[in-house]
């Protein structure tokens, strides 16, 4: 498949996604699908929008920004309220689809926006942390401090403080991510853990750092929109602070390259090629090449990185988007989901990564790929 071929298919299944899609029915919310559960405030949805969004800006499709804008409404009321979303249940996850409220704010005038916006910013303040000031991942992960957590709080947090706050809050936004360094980096690889545990009491962290035992490619390639988005959320008076997060970035982009693997792809447990349970994951390489990209566009990595963030996202296209016999379209390789601890016991084990579903078309591989095209498109 060539990448014209590509593209075509890329906006047959964009289009294909939408039709099928209402804030009650995500189309792409695989998880929820498959548990028979109402859709709820989340953010696997939150991840879509901001592709929609996105390709509003390159295209100016009315069309994109309608849906979005008819998707969130779906949660939010009139008076800022957001349905089925509490600040008391303290999950990080949660914040993330409120990074889109600021485009809609700024693209529609809603007041409602602005005013569920200070509702999820709410949850931040009485949010519990671990002594060293990061957030809890989630209220029912007590003193536990995860990669995917930066990405899904510290964007948000970083652009209301710049944008509503007078900057209050934006050297504990940066500080959380001097404190990861210092908890989940690898000082032999460069690569960072998945999670981290202030107690050293679960079952899954190291006894002496607290750190969990593997690189789950997913959770690195969230880290690695977390800086490229804190970053520019970033005002510019905060010279060293910007450019300390574009350093981490750098190193962190550095430190994946010995990983990719020949076609451009990366594996589900970065650093274990020779595990024959190993294979090439969808949602992790997207974001890889997504933050990458995005990171080019905005002056934080140099353009060299270009043609390995390219390499990646046509790698996965290459390998997982097609159609099936039905001539519906499909994207594989998508891990459903990973975490540590909880009722499944997930124990943060080669093991426990390699037994976690794969499936096709779900959220949090499909988002990231469409981040990823559309930064493609903006580079053309």
């Amino acid at each position: 498949m060539n990448r014209q071929e590509t593209d075509a298919l890329l906006r047959e299944y964009i289009d294909e996604l939408l039709s099928h899609s209402d804030s009650e029915h995500p189309m792409w919310n695989i998880e929820r699908i498959r548990n028979g559960v109402p859709n709820k405030w989340n953010y696997i949805d939150g991840c879509m929008i901001n592709a929609i969004l996105t390709l509003y800006g390159i295209t100016g499709e009315d069309r994109y920004l309608d849906f979005a804008d008819r998707f969130v409404s779906g949660f939010v009321e009139e008076d800022g309220s957001i349905r089925t979303y509490s600040t008391e249940e303290y999950n990080l996850d949660n914040i993330n689809p409120a990074k889109n409220l600021f485009r809609l704010y700024d693209l529609t005038g809603k007041e409602k926006y602005r005013k569920a916006m200070d509702l999820v910013r709410s949850q931040l303040d009485t949010m519990p942390r671990i002594p060293d000031g990061n957030f809890w991942h989630k209220g029912i992960y007590p003193h536990q401090v995860w990669l995917d957590g930066l990405y899904m709080a510290q964007p948000f947090y970083m652009e209301y403080e710049t944008r509503f706050n007078g900057m209050q809050g934006c050297q504990d936004s940066f500080r959380q991510f001097v404190n990861v360094e210092r908890f989940l980096k690898d000082e032999k690889t460069g690569l960072y853990y998945h999670g981290y545990d202030d107690s050293r009491q679960m079952y899954w962290s190291d006894p002496e750092t607290g750190r969990s035992r593997n690189f789950w490619l997913r959770a690195i390639g969230w880290f690695t929109l977390a800086l490229v988005d804190t970053a520019a959320a970033t005002d510019e008076s905060m010279y060293y602070e910007r450019r300390y997060l574009q350093g981490m970035l750098e190193d962190l982009a550095g430190a994946l390259l010995p990983y990719q693997q020949e076609d451009g792809m990366f594996l589900q447990v970065v650093d274990r090629p020779e595990d024959p349970r190993n294979y090439r994951e969808t949602s992790g390489t997207a974001l890889i090449a997504a933050g990458i990209l995005r990171a080019i566009r905005l002056g934080f990595l140099p353009a060299r990185y270009h043609e390995i963030a390219e390499k990646a996202f046509y790698g996965t296209t290459e390998r997982y988007l097609g159609k099936k016999e039905d001539g519906s379209l499909q994207l594989g390789g998508i891990c459903l989901v990973a975490g540590l601890g909880g009722k499944q016991h997930r124990d943060g084990s080669l093991d426990y990564y390699f037994s976690e579903p794969v499936v096709e078309n779900d959220a949090k591989g499909v988002a990231p790929l469409l981040l990823a095209y559309t930064e493609l498109l903006t580079a053309k």
